[in-house]
């Protein structure tokens, strides 16, 4: 690759395992949006600004972001977005090379942590190969599995080959669990570091639970409630929410279902769930109490690359009914804090749910377990890990530099 006159690498002969960190993070979502992806990125940066570190955020500007005053301690860089089809309030990120390139040169970042794969994060890698800034990636999302939700299952492969591209450019692609990166090393992925995702103990905790919220879902003290927490999108396997719902009422007829998010797909939800309680999105405390309020988790997602709400659910309480694979995999001790089924076996969801009344006696004790395994992933670990990698990758690139 030619780089251009002015893209000479500046080594900082400060030891990069000690100093400060000048880091670039790039990403398409940012609360005060509401989604999984938000959330642990919004903890990644404030957990990276905690330990000192200048910590640069680069997002599309949200319709959200309209007339809102943003913090002033907190440098931000808002880029033009696009529309997302059926998320009205969201906006994709569009390509910015040039204003990345006028930013860049303008403050150099020491490395640039590319959070998410979309135009901005394509553009954002761009920029920083003709710097010759090194660039640390998160397989974030698995897009090339949504195709098939979508009814466009022929751009799958496009898909992967373009996320093969994007990461192995990068001098690191950080992925949350062994199971993914074994997933896509066949897949001529490289680079790839394990690096577990967290959850916020302080904020999800069984002492959320609220009587009165649960009056209001009309559901009485002995009556069990199921939670799903979740974008209410094809991808998330909802059809078999209703269905594993169904199963598991059928041995307790008093069970209540609640549904907290939004997303193009809660009408038809509505349709199939009139019973359910819908109680679209929530956030904070408010969030945490839809949580620990409840007494089961079900979570039938199929295409998650970790899943933030399994740790959250479990340390709210809650045992959860999983798919094997993905954070469950690693968190969930079938028969102990949870139930664990062969991943997209629909059948053998279904039933493991019709069979959860008879264990009831336990759901208290499972919860406590659950509990137990979810503060082993709280952030302050995480935050040590990511921390690590980027070290990693900066002491790296000033090595190649100075090598004869």
């Amino acid at each position: 690759m030619n780089e251009p006159p002015d893209s000479t690498l500046v080594v900082d002969e400060t030891p990069a395992t000690l100093r400060r960190l000048r880091v670039a993070v790039v990403t398409e979502t940012f609360p005060p949006e509401v989604n999984g992806v938000a959330r642990t990125i919004s903890r990644v940066v404030d957990g990276l600004r905690s330990r000192g570190h200048d910590v640069q955020l680069i997002r599309p500007r949200q319709v959200v972001d309209a007339g809102r005053q943003l913090p002033g301690s907190e440098e931000q860089v808002l880029t033009r977005g696009l529309p997302i089809p059926g998320y009205p309030d969201m906006r994709m990120g569009m390509p910015s090379k040039r204003a990345l390139m006028n930013l860049w040169k303008l403050r150099r970042p020491d490395v640039v942590y590319v959070a998410t794969e979309g135009p901005l994060g394509w553009s954002a890698l761009q920029t920083a190969r003709s710097l010759r800034v090194p660039v640390a990636s998160e397989f974030r999302t698995n897009f090339h599995a949504y195709a098939q939700h979508y009814g466009v299952g022929w751009l799958q492969r496009p898909m992967l080959a373009y996320l093969r591209k994007f990461h192995n450019r990068t001098q690191v692609t950080m992925v949350p669990t062994a199971g993914l990166k074994k997933e896509l090393t066949p897949h001529g992925f490289e680079r790839l570091e394990v690096v577990q995702r967290g959850v916020d103990t302080d904020l999800f905790h069984p002492g959320q639970r609220r009587e009165d919220l649960r009056q209001s879902w009309g559901a009485a003290p002995a009556d069990p409630v199921v939670v799903c927490v979740g974008r209410l999108a094809a991808e998330k396997n909802l059809m078999l929410l209703a269905e594993a719902f169904e199963a598991f009422r059928a041995g307790v007829p008093h069970a209540r279902l609640v549904v907290v998010g939004d997303g193009p797909h809660r009408e038809q939800l509505q349709a199939r769930a009139p019973y359910a309680h819908f109680a679209g999105s929530r956030t904070g405390d408010d969030l945490a109490a839809h949580y620990a309020s409840a007494d089961l988790f079900f979570f039938p997602s199929v295409t998650e690359t970790f899943g933030n709400v399994t740790l959250e659910a479990m340390a709210s309480g809650l045992p959860v009914l999983a798919y094997n694979y993905a954070a469950a995999a690693q968190v969930i001790d079938h028969g102990r804090n949870g139930w664990l089924v062969p991943f997209d076996d629909a059948a053998a969801y279904v039933q493991t749910a019709a069979k959860l009344h008879s264990a009831s006696a336990d759901w208290k004790a499972h919860g406590a377990q659950a509990v137990q395994a979810a503060a082993r992933n709280a952030w302050d670990s995480i935050i040590s890990q990511i921390e690590r990698v980027l070290r990693q990758v900066l002491s790296d690139a000033n090595a190649r530099s100075v090598r004869p």
